[in-house]
């Protein structure tokens, strides 16, 4: 079973990726961490910050990282916002019958009451360089973002509109129920 979640940023994907690693004991890869060794390594030109171009390099790597796991029968919980809202196209039905897929987003309103505490939540999981330009607005425009594409694309988005921890909390206890053989 592959596990494949994505979402905009700050809305708790590494978090989720973490619980469920710690419930399935199933391998995780974290796109971002790829990315940054792509990076460091010097086997990339591009910049953290250069989202779509970073999608359309990682992406055929992760997927081809997908399909292996697939065929030798292995589990993976695969996490990033790298992931292009047209995903399933690059699998036949054989492959996708595998895969679970979850994508993560805050309403406008979650947003609006919680800015502080999604704010101060930012490092809890993973240590991230302080964004000093992070408001609600730019929360909502990439939420936003994710939302458009992937409802576009025909997925199911899970949406965090008031109890954060029952959310991700159900989606967990939801996939630890899919994934018992």
């Amino acid at each position: 079973m592959i596990l494949l979640i994505t979402g905009a940023s700050h809305t708790g994907k590494t978090l989720l990726a973490q619980q469920l690693l710690e419930k399935l004991k199933y391998t995780y890869l974290s796109i971002d961490h790829l990315k940054m060794g792509l990076i460091r390594s010097g086997n990339t030109d591009l910049t953290p910050e250069e989202d779509e171009a970073l999608t359309d390099y990682l992406w055929p790597i992760v997927r081809e990282m997908i399909k292996t796991a697939i065929e030798n029968q292995q589990n993976l919980i695969v996490e990033g916002c790298y992931i292009p809202f047209i995903w399933r196209e690059d699998f036949s039905e054989d492959y996708l019958r595998s895969i679970r897929f979850i994508c993560l987003a805050m309403t406008d309103a979650y947003i609006d009451a919680h800015f502080n505490e999604i704010k101060s939540h930012a490092c809890d999981v993973e240590k991230r360089y302080i964004e000093t330009d992070l408001n609600p607005d730019s929360i909502k425009a990439d939420n936003q973002y994710f939302i458009n594409g992937f409802i576009e694309s025909g997925e199911q988005v899970v949406l965090i509109e008031s109890d954060y921890k029952k959310a991700i909390n159900t989606l967990v206890k939801q996939l630890q129920s899919c994934t018992i053989h």
